[in-house]
Parts: structure tokens; sequence; C-alpha cells
């Protein structure tokens, strides 16, 4: 069921919610089981077709030759509909914005046009943001990944890990230390091709959840890459990988109050027609909390992440009401996701439904870029701050 906006939505915004909300019905919640059963196979020709519409590429600045909806306030829009769909296969369709984001935020004109161009059309390629290390997750500051420059050239070494797209991307955002030790202070930004030597890719990782976006590692072995490939000035990289998280944990949120209202949908629709002693069991006080929890923390989710990204949109610095709206997002749609299962009882517990299906999707938004622990330090240390 959409929930009605608090505010008011421009013509352009509720034709971007239609087609998003048509598309997620039509083609993506009738996909979800299969691709969650295919297990490490992410389902390209519904990228293509996503990318006929305009759902993939609709973030990129039309003057690169996107759909121009560079407001974080549509694009939480449209990510809330097309995860009501099916979460892994929402972010999926919208994965391209996270190799955009630090371009966006750290590129010159010329790198722009060069990066972002090929992501527009009816037929983009997929692309990865390689932050994650295997010993260092939300730490992004403590990567060791090294960047040693040699002349023209940068020589990066080492290894991430649970990189999305890994194994179909054309190119990846690289973050290297130009600095061992020196932690935020050294990190910069490269992008790389996928066919530049000395770069593999390991097979992909078996998941509990969201199995549309296929993870793997990525290695880097003496990979020389143009220093016209940097992203910004050496040391820059933790800054615009900042902004991006403030940008993508916002996006996350509004995944979540998607997931929420799918679950809520299920859980609704199940009790009204499901009888235990003589009554349907939405009359059942238990059950008639449960589904009231569900809705109010729904609303929470999407009201969260629509301030967080309005408050983005007029430029203002969206560190902790960023991380508020991913923290309670994530964790309001476990909450709706369990509520679901328990509602449906058996049936929830069974794959006769999606409910256990989103369930495990949902635990995945309480620890990828940044887990629930991290949003709470960022939000607690913002307070301090105030």
């Amino acid at each position: 069921m959409p929930l009605p906006d608090a505010w008011e939505l421009t013509a352009e915004q509720r034709e971007f919610v239609r087609l998003a909300r048509d598309f997620a019905a039509t083609e993506i919640r009738p996909r979800a089981r299969a691709v969650d059963d295919a297990g490490t196979e992410s389902p390209l020709d519904l990228w293509k077709r996503a990318a006929a519409t305009g759902l993939t590429d609709f973030m990129i600045p039309a003057e690169h030759g996107g759909g121009g909806v560079t407001d974080l306030t549509t694009q939480a829009l449209v990510q809330e509909e097309l995860c009501h769909g099916d979460i892994g296969i929402g972010n999926l369709l919208t994965s391209n914005g996270f190799f955009a984001a630090p371009v966006l935020a750290l590129g010159t004109d010329e790198q722009k046009e060069r990066w972002l161009r090929p992501l527009t059309g009816p037929e983009p390629p997929l692309t990865a943001l390689a932050v994650t290390e295997p010993d260092h997750g939300s730490d992004a500051a403590g990567i060791r990944t090294r960047a040693l420059r040699d002349g023209d050239h940068y020589v990066l070494t080492g290894q991430k890990t649970w990189i999305s797209n890994a194994p179909y991307a054309r190119r990846f955002v690289v973050f290297a230390t130009v600095d061992p030790g020196s932690r935020s202070r050294g990190v910069t930004a490269f992008v790389v091709d996928r066919d530049t030597p000395g770069l593999s890719v390991g097979p992909p990782l078996r998941k509990m959840g969201q199995r549309a976006i296929v993870n793997a590692e990525v290695f880097l072995d003496d990979v020389r890459v143009p220093a016209g490939d940097r992203l910004g000035a050496e040391g820059q990289g933790f800054a615009g990988l900042m902004r991006t998280f403030d940008a993508s944990r916002i996006l996350i949120g509004a995944s979540c109050a998607g997931l929420c209202r799918a679950a809520l949908d299920l859980a609704a629709a199940y009790a009204r027609e499901r009888v235990q002693f003589g009554v349907p069991i939405i009359e059942h006080q238990a059950v008639a909390f449960r589904l009231a929890d569900m809705a109010t923390r729904a609303d929470t989710a999407h009201l969260l992440t629509q301030r967080a990204a309005r408050l983005h949109d007029r430029g203002l610095r969206v560190t902790a009401e960023a991380a508020t709206a991913k923290l309670v997002g994530s964790e309001n749609a476990m909450f709706a996701t369990w509520a679901a299962v328990q509602t449906l009882g058996g049936a929830g517990y069974s794959q006769e439904f999606l409910a256990e299906k989103w369930l495990r999707d949902a635990k995945l938004e309480e620890i990828e870029e940044g887990t629930s622990d991290i949003q709470r330090l960022v939000i607690s240390r913002a307070l301090a701050a105030s």
C-alpha cells in the first residue's frame, strides 16, 4: 500500500514514482523468488529492461546523458518503490548510482563525461564501488590497499571483499591509500577498468539474502592506473567517500521503507483472509497490534528518509540525519519482516510466501555501509558536538 506523502510532490516526482511502482509490480515482484533461488546470478535481463525504461540511469545528470534526477528526494521516492517490489532487485537496478557518486563528488568535467556517459542508454554496463577489505569493513579510514606513485601511473596492490556487482562490473571505483598509517588522510580514489592487467575477481560469495546483487572479492596485484584516472587530489578520497555515504545511507533508508511496506501489505492481506476461532486473525488483538506497529515503523522509515533527503537537497550537512534514516529504516525493516513471518505463522516460515526471503534480505541493511553500531556512534558524536 503506498503511503500518503507528507509533502506535496511535483508532477515530475509523481511520474517517476508511478513508473517505478508499475515496474516493481509487473517486472520485479514476479521475479523475486526465482532470483533468490538462483543464488549467485544477477537478473541481467531484468537489468536491461529497467535500463530501457530509464530506471538504471535516472540519477545521472542530464548533461552526461542520464535522466537528470539529481535531487535525493526524488531518488529516495523511486528507490522506495523499486524496493517495495523486491529490495535486492531494486538495489541492483540503481547500483550504478553508487559508482557515479564519487565520480560526481571528486571528478573533473572530463572524467564525469568519460565515465558517466557509458552508464546511460538502453544497454549500460554494471559498475562497482570497491571499499571494504577483509580486515576493514565499517572502518573505511583504515583501508590497506596501497597506491604507490610510479611516474605518470599509480600501482595498486591489495584485496577488496564483499564488492557488489564485482563479477559483472566493467569499471570499479577503487579506494586505496597513498600513505599507509595516515588513515583518512591517505585515502585516494581511482577508476579502474575491469580489463586492467593485475585486476582479478574471485568466485561469487554465497549470501543469506539480497542475492540479486552478486558479491565477490577483488584482487589488485600491481595494477597500473594512469594518474589521470585518479579522482580528485591525493588524500581527498575519504571526504568524497563520506559524502557518498551520506547520500547512500539515505537511499538505504528508502529501500528499507519500501521493504517495510511490502511486509505490511503481505501480513495485513493474510490477516484479513486467515480465520481462526471463527474470526479473521486481523481481529485478534495481538495480530492487530503487531500490524499497527508495522504500519508505524513503515511510516517512520519513510518520513525520516524524506527528511534527510530534503535537508541534503538544501545543501546542508546531513551525516547524523543520514545515519538516523539508515539506522531506523534498517531496524524497522528487520522488525517488519519478522512480524510478517510471525503473522503468517507456518506459512511465513515456508517458501510459499516471500516473507522469509524478505527477513533474510532485511538483515543486510543493518550491516552494509556501516553497521547499526556505527550509525549510533555517528549520531552520538553529532550530539556531543552540538
